[in-house]
């Protein structure tokens, strides 16, 4: 019985998030795939398949990004962007799915396709957009249109990919691209069109007609045969889609070689535990204690970790290990009591002094050795009280957050339960650009957990009730209530995911694949990985 229990989260919440990753990936749903493979065209997964390397692995970004939002209308913000591999070479595809709006863009696909031009500038992998959008969606406008990161900023990335980073850049343009959208491939390297489909133009012929009087067809006007033969926009014309996205394979195909990595590699080998024994191992409750050790075991070739100061601040598993062959940092919160020799023990998954100023030289080595990173994060936060401050938790903390933010190294982030408080921010939050954030779908990201939240928010009520002799009456008990409710459902790792807090959820099932993409997709520079980008000295 108790196993079963012990199972129950874990396995609940992976199957509630695969049913509406199926629903999802369905875009604007049967009907509307439909309407497309009448068009002549495929969909937006349709090509990424085809386009990447048969039977490999691909790890899609952003997945359920406003998902909940626009009343379930904007499945994936209406673009997919993912990571994969073409002729083994790992690469970022953004592509429009035009079975949602046509394409068009909601404030959230830009959040999408800027994150994607970040993973293709840090990792220095090239990206692929495959063009599909009406432009911008003009209810939204005001969220697509201007500010710091709104659509501009598109291309600025595209600029200075172009211009200082060279990072390849190839764009078909496969059904729409107008208005200023029509620049994303004008500033890439290779631009290809599709006869019959494809139209670039910075105004359709509804347009014109409306500001010139002038009347001409699309195809006439920004079709591929016009910008390959006319213009000269466009460089390579295809017969059809399955064609234009070989010749894409085909150009990567002819890229230079990426820059050979220092980070060692040896012979991928399995974990030590099958990934699925995961279900098992974390408990039902996520405030219940469990053995780290044993998680690593399911994510680290066969379970190996030559683990830095061992027996000092037990709190914080340092140490480093292979994940299919590459070598990588491990930082692990431990779960449960740690227990000392004549001392008060120690609460896991709690950052103390010792276990900061540890963390911090242990990353300090990474960073010197040139060894990738990944976090395994269960943190509920820093210690409090006279005892801590005293010891001076505060300089040593800041210490800890210094060393990640201004490691040049790759920095993975793998939530299992708890991301609270400033511990989540010394574990490479989102905040210090880490390369990539995955969660497990028991991961629960925020300040602080509901009760405590509670106890904060109505704890000099309670306080002055209990002096008082008296219990909290309904209403205060309703109140209480609602602040718990809300902190669960914004805990919740796909409420993260929805704003783009996490990169993806993963399952015991795929996450040994989708660490493995991740840091190969880091490896394709020696680069620092710091910020977004970082220019090159000789600009």
């Amino acid at each position: 019985m108790k196993t079963l229990e012990k199972k129950l989260r874990l396995r609940e919440l992976s199957e509630e998030f695969e049913r509406l990753e199926r629903k999802l990936k369905l875009g604007g749903g049967a009907e509307k795939i439909e309407k497309i493979h009448n068009q002549g065209k495929l969909t937006a997964r349709e090509r990424i398949d085809l386009l990447f390397d048969r039977d490999a692995y691909q790890q899609e970004i952003g997945l359920l990004v406003a998902y909940d939002e626009y009343k379930g209308q904007a499945p994936a913000a209406a673009v997919v962007t993912s990571i994969g591999k073409i002729h083994r070479r790992e690469c970022v595809v953004v592509a429009n799915d035009a079975t949602i709006k046509a394409g068009a863009w909601y404030p959230e696909t830009i959040k999408k396709i800027l994150r994607a031009q970040e993973i293709a500038m840090r990792c220095r992998v090239p990206i692929i957009y495959l063009v599909d959008s009406a432009g911008v969606n003009l209810p939204y406008q005001g969220g697509v249109f201007p500010g710091q990161y709104g659509a501009a900023r598109i291309f600025y990335y595209n600029s200075i990919m172009r211009r200082y980073l060279r990072v390849p850049q190839i764009a078909a343009v496969m059904g729409m691209c107008v208005a200023g959208g029509a620049y994303l491939p004008a500033l890439s390297d290779s631009i290809l069109m599709v006869e019959g489909t494809s139209f670039m133009g910075l105004g359709g012929a509804n347009l014109v007609k409306g500001a010139t009087g002038q009347t001409i067809d699309n195809e006439t006007l920004g079709g591929a045969m016009t910008h390959n033969s006319i213009s000269g926009v466009a460089h390579y014309r295809t017969a059809t889609e399955q064609e234009c996205l070989e010749k894409i394979r085909e150009l990567v195909s002819e890229l230079p070689k990426k820059e050979e990595t220092r980070v060692s590699i040896t012979e991928a080998k399995p974990p030590k535990t099958e990934p699925e024994k995961l279900y098992e191992i974390l408990p039902d409750d996520h405030r219940a204690p469990y053995n780290m050790r044993e998680v690593l075991n399911c994510i680290l070739d066969q379970g190996k970790l030559d683990e830095f100061q061992a027996d000092y601040a037990k709190e914080m598993i340092c140490g480093t290990a292979r994940i299919a062959g590459i070598h990588v940092g491990i930082i692990a919160n431990h779960r449960g009591m740690v227990q000392q020799k004549g001392k008060q023990p120690k609460f896991g998954g709690i950052v103390y002094t010792e276990s900061a100023e540890k963390t911090a030289y242990f990353i300090e080595n990474c960073n010197r050795l040139n060894t990738p990173i990944l976090f395994v994060q269960d943190v509920s936060g820093f210690m409090v009280g006279a005892e801590a401050e005293h010891s001076g938790i505060i300089r040593a903390g800041a210490h800890f957050v210094e060393a990640m933010a201004t490691s040049i190294v790759p920095k993975l982030v793998l939530t299992i339960n708890h991301a609270s408080g400033a511990g989540y921010y010394a574990m490479a939050g989102q905040g210090f650009d880490p390369d990539f954030i995955f969660s497990l779908p028991t991961g629960r990201m925020g300040v602080m957990e509901g009760d405590s939240a509670a106890q904060a928010i109505f704890g000099t009520q309670l306080e002055k009730l209990k002096k008082e002799g008296k219990e909290p009456d309904g209403e205060l008990k309703d109140e209480m209530g609602k602040v718990r409710q809300t902190y669960e459902r914004e805990l919740d790792a796909k409420y993260a995911a929805a704003r783009g807090f996490v990169d993806a959820i993963v399952t015991p099932e795929n996450l040994r694949n989708a660490l493995q993409i991740a840091l190969e997709t880091t490896l394709n520079t020696n680069k620092p990985h710091l910020g977004a980008f970082v220019l090159p000295e000789n600009i």
